[in-house]
């Protein structure tokens, strides 16, 4: 039970890149500059987390469907795949919204 939502961050990130590489909406549109925000993003929310964890704002706690792994006090090691699921799931959001806009305006401009 302790890989359970290991288990569901993969199929989920999976997911969500099945679906981006079906519409070319981020990795499958340009990997070298997917690959570099995805990088920034988890970075930037490690940092975060980081300063959360050094002012005692985010505490781990016990859960029985975690690996129980710690990168680090008080950060597990779902917490940067978390983190590369949100920045990828965000970008995968964003790109398809920006589409669907603008092939709406090219459709209204007729």
């Amino acid at each position: 039970m302790g890989l359970l939502y290991l288990v569901l961050l993969l199929a989920s990130l999976g997911g969500v890149l099945l679906l981006d590489r079906r519409h070319r909406l981020f990795f499958w549109k340009d990997a070298r500059s997917a690959t570099v925000v995805t990088v920034i993003g988890v970075v930037f929310f490690l940092c975060w987390d980081f300063a959360g964890i050094a002012g005692g704002i985010f505490l781990r706690g016990d859960s029985a469907v975690a690996t129980g792994i710690v990168l680090a006090p008080e950060l597990p090691l779902e917490e940067p795949l978390f983190l590369g699921f949100l920045v990828i799931c965000t970008m995968v959001v964003y790109t398809g919204a920006a589409r669907i806009v603008s092939r709406r305006r090219r459709e209204a401009a007729r």
